[in-house]
């Protein structure tokens, strides 16, 4: 009988350490989640900043007046041809 109740011990130690184990093993995992959530808050605003200055540099003035001043490029006419403005000559043609 009391090899009968030493084995019973014996799983009953083991079934408790395992449990232990296991709440251990959840708690850690439940915290790498919650930092893992709390990684996905900041990439969320900071992808709404990242569209938010993406609108702003794709602003359609910022883009024209780059146009013009950077790359000189100048708007159509009326019937969509482009005249570039003519250079004085030094002949005086």
């Amino acid at each position: 009988m009391l090899r009968f109740n030493m084995i019973l011990l014996l799983i009953v130690v083991i079934c408790a350490l395992g449990a232990v184990t296991s709440q251990h093993r959840a708690r850690k995992l439940f915290q790498a989640l919650e930092a893992e959530q709390e990684r996905a808050r900041q990439l969320d605003i900071e992808y709404g900043q990242l569209q938010l200055e993406m609108s702003t540099w794709a602003n359609h003035p910022r883009i024209e007046k780059i146009a013009r001043d950077r790359l000189r490029m100048v708007a159509p006419d009326a019937l969509g041809r482009v005249v570039q403005p003519q250079a004085p000559r030094k002949g005086g043609r």
